[in-house]
């Protein structure tokens, strides 16, 4: 097993992996995490700009992982 701090949680991770392996309170600690990371990726409602002909076209937005914890294990 390999320990592996994940903000305010400590995962144990197998190194054959079958999987990971935590304690009841950092479970709740990336569940709030999780919470959180959701909450800040609503769709925020922009005024939509006048559009002239000097205008270009904007960049495209970078991609996102579905979610928190999908940033965890790479």
């Amino acid at each position: 097993m390999t320990a592996v701090r994940v903000g305010q949680a400590e995962v144990q991770q197998c190194r054959d992996g079958h999987g990971v392996f935590l304690e009841r309170a950092d479970l709740s600690a990336l569940i709030d995490a999780e919470t959180a990371w959701h909450s800040s990726s609503g769709f925020q409602t922009q005024p939509i700009p006048r559009i002239t002909a000097d205008m270009a076209t904007p960049p495209p937005a970078p991609l996102r992982a579905p979610a928190w914890v999908a940033t965890l294990f790479n």
